[in-house]
């Protein structure tokens, strides 16, 4: 200081660069969505990550699988269905770089967005590993070793998670591989086991299948797409089969073997115990939250089997601290991050906002057929004390679907038979994805199958089969 006590004014400038209303850590989908909002809302927002914008989903997860899946799609089209529309191929070539590369053009795209998207908002990034000094002050030490101080009235907590295989299935990045792997090797292999019939797992079956790798599909509870109704899982394993994939539910693994030209996956089943043989195994299960090495332990933040606990607010038990996304534990899904994202920066804002219901956020699988649902399962809602009624309706009676020549599945409403209130939606089929913003609209505005029902649906339109389960469940189906 200089004589008297005053600082120099670019001293000032400087310290007044490094403080914000808001600090978000992790700069994913969740992340990036809750400095944006903030932003909106008139506060001063930095985002810190340490190793890119976007996170998992935009660079290594949702956003890449989806375009290698719509590759797998004209792939499996051409190779077994061109003749249904008239194709004639001969000496058809696929090739998987291009799908790959593809993929990675599609990730560059929005995460170049993202970094756009910060400009716009005048959101201050800074790339590197943040670590809590308190609830005010964050740490950042970039990848050449610098390190700066960032103060902040409001820190939120938006780390994600990351893959966590059973240490004693051997992952080698080359073999036995993770996602990570996966999605990033500009080649399939020729075959495969693949541990695991969660979402992931699912995804590259459908992937690797559609380009002629031979799968074998493993999975530990008695269906596939555990998490779901259990009709969704059993006609998904139906179809699986159907298209070449070896389906082993109720089967544990018990050992992977790397050492040999082919890895060895013994497990053990209904049948007893068998080995198979594949070029890699993925290990497509396993997840822990990144919530190490950011001084909350020694700040006090509560958590439990590492995950960040939080109430409806997404505020932890340390004021000014705040959590979402993957880290917290609650679902494990983009889109419940960039809900709680906003949901969280509104509060710091004190914004009216929601509270969020994490038992009715839409799950989406996007193999071949997609999954979709959300709410409660036919199961779960009679275990609940409902009076169950049902509506489910078949693609195969829909006619934009036998026009698409897809028309597996169904479409499936769980409603309370006494008041008409939609529990739940469980959907396998063609873009059933795309299906679910109806339904999880008119759940949270109260509406009731009848009304469901008495909306007019294009015709033809993949979204009839809504209204034909809606009919089906007040008054009768009408085209079956």
């Amino acid at each position: 200081m200089r004589a008297g006590g005053v600082r120099p004014a670019r001293f000032k400038e400087k310290q007044m660069a490094d403080q914000y209303d808001v600090l978000v850590i992790g700069a994913g989908p969740g992340g990036y969505v809750a400095a944006i909002r903030a932003a909106q809302l008139g506060q001063r927002v930095g985002i810190i990550d340490k190793q890119w914008l976007g996170g998992v989903c935009l660079n290594v997860g949702c956003i890449p699988s989806k375009s290698l899946l719509q590759n797998a799609h004209v792939a499996e089209l051409l190779r077994h269905r061109g003749q249904d529309f008239g194709f004639s191929l001969e000496n058809l070539q696929l090739d998987y770089r291009v799908a790959y590369k593809r993929s990675r053009q599609v990730s560059d795209r929005l995460t170049k967005g993202v970094a756009g998207l910060m400009r716009k908002n005048k959101i201050d990034v800074h790339m590197g590993a943040a670590l809590l000094k308190s609830a005010s002050e964050v740490q950042v030490t970039d990848k050449d070793g610098a390190v700066k101080l960032l103060a902040a009235k409001h820190i939120i907590l938006a780390t994600g998670a990351r893959v966590a295989p059973p240490a004693a299935f051997g992952v080698d990045g080359r073999k036995v591989v993770t996602y990570l792997e996966a999605i990033l090797q500009d080649k399939h292999p020729a075959s495969a086991v693949i541990i695991g019939g969660g979402a992931i797992g699912l995804e590259f079956a459908t992937i690797w299948n559609s380009y002629g790798a031979q799968i074998t599909l493993i999975e530990m509870l008695p269906t596939l797409a555990p998490r779901e109704d259990v009709e969704l899982g059993t006609e998904l394993a139906k179809q699986f089969t159907k298209a070449g994939i070896t389906v082993k539910t109720n089967t544990k693994v018990e050992k992977i073997d790397a050492s040999g030209d082919l890895v060895q996956v013994t497990v053990s089943g209904p049948g007893g115990s068998e080995t198979f043989a594949a070029e890699q195994a993925l290990v497509a299960i396993g997840f822990r939250p990144n919530s190490e090495n950011l001084g909350l332990e020694a700040l006090g933040v509560k958590l439990e089997k590492g995950f960040i606990q939080i109430d409806e607010r997404m505020a932890t038990n340390v004021p000014g601290v705040w959590a979402i996304g993957d880290v917290t534990g609650k679902t494990g899904w983009a889109h419940t991050a960039s809900a709680q994202g906003i949901v969280c920066a509104e509060h710091i804002a004190g914004h009216p906002t929601v509270t969020l219901d994490y038992a009715f956020m839409p799950s989406a699988i996007y193999c071949h057929p997609q999954i979709a649902s959300f709410g409660l399962t036919e199961k779960a809602a009679q275990e609940q004390g409902y009076t169950v009624k049902v509506g489910k309706f078949p693609f195969i009676a829909n006619g934009k679907a036998l026009g698409l020549g897809d028309y597996q599945g169904f479409v499936k409403i769980v409603s309370d038979a006494k008041y008409g209130e939609i529990l739940g939606a469980h959907m396998i089929g063609p873009e059933v994805t795309e299906l679910l913003p109806e339904l999880t609209l008119a759940h949270n505005l109260e509406l009731t199958a009848e009304e469901i029902a008495r909306n007019v649906h294009a015709h033809p339109s993949l979204s009839e089969t809504l209204m034909e389960a809606a009919h089906g469940l007040v008054g009768g189906y009408l085209n079956l």
